[in-house]
């Protein structure tokens, strides 16, 4: 039945999006020629059905694109985000397609306005109308229609952290029908945890695996749409029976490895002559040209704020001087890329201190090293502004994990796990964790978490992202000592 409706939904995004097109035909020939917003030189080319033709002709080249984007894969527990990207990546191509089709076929009069007011109304129309399927579809799933009706093999922790996902997800509607395994202990605890409808369909006492008869019957007498395996690592010698007991039903199988924690939600998987094998870290930025658009990002994005700066960064250096006896910058080592160690380079602003005092000392609120001048300028982050510098040398990139003192990498790399990690990427004046909040005196643990995130989920558009973030909400944060 969930693959039927499926099917259904599948034929309605298709029909939706090529409607969503003429919509924006529709509205960018209206506001190209009818609205007045626009001069019209030439009145020749103001037929309407000179423009709905090739249109018509590049919608299954805009469907074929949305596909091989996975915008018609199922969507129940996928990013609205990333499906966003995706419409925008298939749209950038469909109208570049739609330009080079109308040379070809030398339709010269076709209005360049047209075609970039229909670009753009496209993906906004496109992104409104799957937010509105996905409100309608989640809305529909926590009344409890257009449900999966699935069984659980397994009874560990590991049970539980999926019990309490799709309890706070009540939107995927998935509705589990059975939870099978030969040693469930504590029924009132998977109660509480489990969704409602479990126990309204299924009675937990006496439910056992004691083998495939058992998975085959439960296959059988219900209509079950997905079986999840979540056997611990010493249950995996029945892992096989049960996989071909459910192929033999014809129901999907889907496993959640007991050793999820080693591996990141997105593993990288590389073949050896057919043997697979899983990369326990993906590092986008590893490929030589994610690398490359990054470095040359960092050049001209480093030179453009030094010049947008400079006046700041005079100012800021003269009062440095007049105020407080010392050097202007304040240079310290700290581990980038690699584990390697190089000089950062940041506005004084503190008193000159010995080499024994600062290395093991944490800034703090009400810190009495800081100079007056210092305060500001640290709350502010202009103290910053010369590590446009080190992104230019090559040290340190835009965006990126904050680099950290010798002496803390050490300690850090022993007390907090996965610490580590950050040094797979050049570390960055700005980053994922300094735009949440996780900034001076705050918890490493959670900066560690938004690292990695930021290291496993790199893309351009993240960056921008952050980077836009920064101007916003980096600049001058409370957290900021």
């Amino acid at each position: 039945m969930i693959k039927q409706n499926q099917r259904y939904l599948n034929a309605l995004g298709i029909i939706l999006d090529a409607l969503a097109i003429l919509v924006s035909l529709i509205f960018a020939w209206f506001l190209r020629f009818k609205s007045g917003l626009i001069y019209s030189q030439d009145a020749t080319t103001v037929n309407f059905y000179y423009y709905l033709i090739p249109t018509l002709c590049i919608i299954p080249v805009y469907l074929i694109l949305y596909a091989s984007l996975k915008l018609y894969t199922p969507q129940r527990y996928k990013n609205f985000y990333e499906e966003s990207i995706n419409i925008l990546k298939a749209n950038v191509v469909g109208i570049t397609i739609f330009i080079l089709m109308l040379y070809i076929t030398k339709k010269v009069n076709y209005s360049r306005y047209l075609l970039f007011i229909l670009g753009i109304s496209n993906v906004v129309i496109t992104v409104l109308e799957r937010a509105i399927i996905r409100l309608i579809l989640r809305n529909l799933r926590r009344k409890g229609y257009n449900l999966k009706h699935i069984v659980v093999i397994g009874y560990n922790s590991l049970t539980f952290e999926f019990l309490k996902r799709i309890k706070r997800n009540k939107q995927w509607g998935y509705n589990i029908i059975a939870i099978l395994d030969n040693n469930i202990k504590d029924l009132k605890a998977l109660e509480e945890v489990a969704a409602v409808s479990i126990k309204e369909k299924f009675n937990f006492s006496g439910v056992s695996f004691d083998g495939m008869d058992t998975l085959e019957k439960y296959l059988n007498d219900f209509e079950v749409d997905e079986v999840f395996i979540t056997l611990n690592i010493k249950q995996y010698d029945a892992l096989g029976k049960i996989i071909d007991t459910c192929e033999k039903s014809g129901v999907r199988t889907q496993i959640i490895p007991d050793y999820y924690k080693y591996i990141p939600a997105k593993p990288y998987v590389e073949e050896l002559e057919g043997l697979p094998v899983i990369n326990i870290r993906y590092v986008p930025l590893d490929n030589m040209i994610n690398k490359f658009i990054k470095r040359i990002i960092d050049i001209i994005g480093a030179a453009i704020a030094l010049i947008i700066f400079s006046p700041i960064m005079i100012l800021t250096a003269c009062l440095i001087k007049i105020t407080s006896p010392g050097p202007i910058i304040f240079k310290q080592e700290r581990v980038g890329l690699n584990k390697r160690s190089f000089i950062m380079y940041k506005f004084r602003s503190m008193r000159v201190q010995k080499d024994e005092e600062e290395v093991a000392k944490w800034t703090t609120s009400h810190d009495p090293r800081k100079t007056k001048l210092g305060t500001f300028i640290r709350k502010t982050s202009i103290d910053e502004l010369p590590q446009f510098f080190n992104v230019l040398k090559g040290d340190m990139s835009l965006v990126g994990p904050r680099p950290e003192r010798p002496y803390f990498v050490e300690q850090f790399k022993e007390e907090i796990p996965k610490y580590m990690i950050k040094h797979q990427v050049r570390p960055g004046i700005t980053g994922w964790a300094q735009v949440n909040g996780w900034r001076g005196d705050t918890s490493i643990e959670k900066r560690i978490e938004c690292d990695i995130y930021y290291i496993e989920n790199w893309n351009f558009w993240l960056d921008i992202k952050i980077m836009f973030l920064t101007v916003f909400k980096g600049f001058v944060n409370k957290n900021a000592y």
